[in-house]
């Protein structure tokens, strides 16, 4: 099997079931920001992955057979590219059908979640960030993963927490059917040959037949999707209505 036959097989038909069966209008959405999601994400996360993927195959923690490609940009497939653009869609999708099909109610905040998903996820960037410089070659490929996407992750905690932590349980959903099916379709790509993970910088555990590292770029990537798209529907109606109440309010308690 080629890169090209791959996304035939498993990325190209999902997106097309997923598209011409998500429901319209998006109720409890709004179509305009339901329609710019996506691809404003599939431009970030290519503009954010390019380097850093190319980094990768040029320091060959993986590589691809070369009769398995059409051709090279960069240290870096045409066909991978494709897939920095093509996730988003899957998984975006995914999640506007969860939005819609399985609506979860609002949870309360709690206990500043914003603060405890931030700290967490930059306790991760921190310790990461070491073991690119001091860490044993075994850890590179995970180190290099958390590295990149932690700070990002902590940062979407830390603009808007309340929003993501109210949307958990859509977010647990619209995170987890995905990386499993994506779980699955790297692990015949491995399998196939399309591309070859290094044993030099991975650990050498599996989750199933996958590679710990792989199963963690994927499960991070789509957490990345996830939150994006949520924080860019909903991530700004939080602190206005935090605002809005804050106004109502100060009269009332000025007069108490």
């Amino acid at each position: 099997m080629t890169y090209l036959m791959f996304h035939f097989v498993f990325t190209l038909p999902a997106i097309l079931l997923l598209a011409v069966t998500v429901p319209r209008p998006l109720a409890g959405i709004g179509d305009v920001r339901a329609r710019w999601a996506i691809p404003i994400l599939c431009a970030i996360a290519f503009s954010y992955t390019t380097p850093w993927d190319n980094f990768l195959v040029a320091n060959s923690v993986w590589w691809y057979g070369p009769d398995r490609v059409i051709a090279t940009i960069g240290y870096v497939p045409v066909e991978e590219y494709m897939f920095f653009i093509l996730q988003p869609i899957l998984t975006g999708l995914f999640l506007y059908h969860v939005l819609v099909r399985w609506p979860q109610p609002d949870r309360p905040s709690g206990l500043a979640p914003h603060g405890v998903g931030c700290l967490f996820w930059m306790a991760v960037a921190g310790v990461s960030f070491y073991f690119l410089l001091e860490g044993p070659d075994d850890a590179f490929y995970l180190s290099l993963i958390l590295a990149w996407a932690g700070p990002v992750l902590a940062g979407m905690w830390l603009y808007d927490g309340h929003t993501l932590w109210q949307k958990r349980r859509t977010m647990l959903l619209a995170v987890g059917i995905p990386t499993v099916y994506l779980w699955i379709a790297d692990a015949i790509a491995i399998y196939s040959g399309i591309w070859t993970i290094s044993s030099d910088y991975t650990l050498g555990l599996n989750v199933w037949t996958l590679p710990l590292e792989e199963a963690t770029f994927f499960l991070v990537t789509n957490l990345l999707v996830v939150k994006g798209v949520l924080l860019f529907l909903f991530g700004d109606h939080q602190p206005v209505q935090q605002v809005e109440r804050t106004l109502d309010e100060t009269p009332e308690m000025a007069g108490s």
